[in-house]
């Protein structure tokens, strides 16, 4: 019977022993050859070029005295306001100023009819002329009667009444005299004058009107707008926290309530060029609003204050000592607390939990926490999140946004587009 065999197997009996052995030679080339490769890749773990660090922006603490800067609202308001009223009555024949001007103190304004004014003084003026005589012959009549009261050629009788009539008409030329002055009192009136230095806003009557009948007309406003009165208002749980801190030793005060320095800031942002000074602060607190009222007077030379103006005012009232001020996206907030990652000399990036006062020009000031010399990331929290925990980093100066780049940064700049050409022009 005959026997039947697969393909592969009478191809394998027919195979040579030069086929075998080229087989073998080849199996074993390719051994060698991945043995090779997993070498060589175990080297480049090992010993071959490794990723920079990544480069992350942060300041260096340093503590100083800081002062606390605190922005409050505030309006601006005159520092004198006199009514002008009219304090005779009449009738308004002229308007002596320009509206919106400045006027002096004493300055005439208005002027009313002053004819009735006038004659009113002329007739005082007469019944002081005709008291002044009767004065005179009263005197007279006693000189003579004085010797002949001494020879007893009168009764004493006759020489006290002619003292009497002398005293009389001593009486009637003061009455006189006091007429007089009322009514050049009154006729001066009729010119009304600025009772101030200061502007003038417009009239509030037009020539020909009544004024002063039966009360004092107001006539105009003059308001002295250099210097101005800026009032603000401050919580009172913020003005007892600030005298409880000073008073604990945490912060002290900023010189003298007199010497304290005040800043405003206007509507548009922009800062104004006159600094003033803090005059007092209120004793009592609004009982609706709870707030506490302070003044401060500034300088307002060329008038750009004007009263009734909404600004903002930034008063330096405590220092705190030892101080450090970190930009305020460093700082992390939350319920919890806050916190700030710093950098230490190994590279590595830790959580570090801080207390801030407030915020001083888009800076937190910090009270405690971090000491002096210590790193603290700024910039870089995105790169961190592609990177394993506890990966190092690299520490380099942050630049606020807007400043000159650092020589690296342009340096890397630079580099940029030659490193393209060199591993573009690699196979």
């Amino acid at each position: 019977m005959p026997t039947f065999r697969d393909a592969s197997t009478t191809a394998s009996f027919r195979a040579s022993p030069t086929h075998r052995a080229a087989s073998l030679v080849a199996a074993t080339a390719a051994a060698l050859f991945l043995a090779s490769c997993g070498k060589a890749d175990g080297q480049a773990a090992a010993g071959g070029p490794q990723m920079p660090p990544v480069e992350v922006g942060v300041v260096t603490a340093t503590p100083g005295d800081v002062g606390l800067i605190t922005e409050l609202p505030g309006r601006v308001e005159a520092s004198r306001v006199a009514q002008v009223r009219a304090r005779a009555a009449g009738i308004l024949q002229q308007r002596l100023f320009k509206e919106g001007s400045d006027v002096k103190a004493g300055q005439p304004l208005f002027r009313i009819d002053p004819a009735p004014y006038a004659a009113a003084s002329e007739s005082a003026r007469a019944s002081l002329a005709k008291a002044q005589a009767n004065l005179a012959q009263a005197s007279a009549q006693v000189e003579r009667y004085r010797p002949l009261v001494s020879a007893n050629a009168i009764s004493k009788q006759d020489f006290v009444n002619a003292e009497a009539a002398e005293k009389q008409a001593q009486a009637d030329v003061a009455t006189a005299k006091a007429a007089v002055r009322t009514a050049d009192i009154t006729l001066g009136y009729a010119s009304v004058t600025s009772p101030i230095s200061g502007r003038i806003g417009r009239a509030l009557v037009t020539e020909g009107a009544l004024v002063g009948q039966g009360e004092a007309t107001p006539l105009a406003v003059v308001q002295q707008i250099d210097p101005v009165y800026v009032n603000f208002t401050q919580s009172a749980s913020d003005v007892f926290q600030l005298r409880r801190a000073m008073e604990s030793g945490q912060f002290k005060r900023a010189g003298s309530a007199e010497a304290a320095s005040v800043k405003l800031v206007l509507g548009d942002g922009t800062e104004y060029a006159q600094a003033g000074k803090l005059l007092f602060t209120d004793l009592s607190v609004d009982s609706t609003t709870g707030q506490v009222t302070l003044r401060a007077e500034v300088p307002n030379p060329k008038g750009e204050l004007l009263p009734g103006l909404y600004l903002r005012v930034r008063i330096e009232q405590a220092q705190a000592s030892n101080a450090i001020t970190l930009p305020q996206q460093a700082v992390t907030r939350t319920q919890q607390g806050d916190s700030v990652s710093v950098v230490g000399d190994d590279g590595k990036v830790s959580p570090r939990t801080i207390k801030v006062s407030a915020a001083q020009n888009n800076r937190w000031v910090v009270l405690d926490g971090l000491k002096a010399g210590e790193k603290v990331m700024v910039d870089g929290f995105q790169k961190l999140q592609m990177l394993p925990p506890g990966t190092p980093v690299k520490p380099v100066p942050w630049q606020a946004p807007g400043s000159a780049s650092a020589p690296g940064a342009l340096s890397a700049q630079a580099a940029t587009p030659a490193a393209s050409a060199a591993s573009a022009s690699k196979p």
